[in-house]
């Protein structure tokens, strides 16, 4: 059994997507599943699912976010906006991320 990776990102991060389709785009993550290394994005990844009729809901077709790859994410710096890795400080016992581009700390 393998140990769940453990991520740098987190939910409820503003992030910036690094490459594929959506590169450029902003949004926050709405959950991670490290099993697979990946996060949702809301906004980000956007697919169209065919789904049948239940008593929930009608069916037709739906879009909905799709997973992307950690890999492919950064966090967006909030002094500037743009790209930025997280780096870590430890102040009083406290260990905060901060973003390393402008060292502004992240929530």
């Amino acid at each position: 059994m393998t140990k769940a990776a453990k991520f740098k990102i987190k939910k409820g991060d503003q992030v910036i997507v690094t490459t594929g389709k959506d590169k450029g785009k902003k949004g926050t993550v709405t959950s991670i599943i490290a099993e697979t290394s990946r996060a949702i994005v809301s906004g980000i990844n956007i697919v169209k699912k065919h789904t049948k009729p239940s008593a929930a809901n009608a069916g037709g077709i739906v879009a909905k976010e799709s997973p992307i790859h950690i890999s492919n994410l950064a966090i967006a710096d909030p002094k500037t906006g743009k790209a930025s890795r997280i780096g870590y400080k430890i102040e009083g016992g406290n260990k905060t991320r901060i973003a390393k581009k402008s060292g502004e700390a992240l929530n």
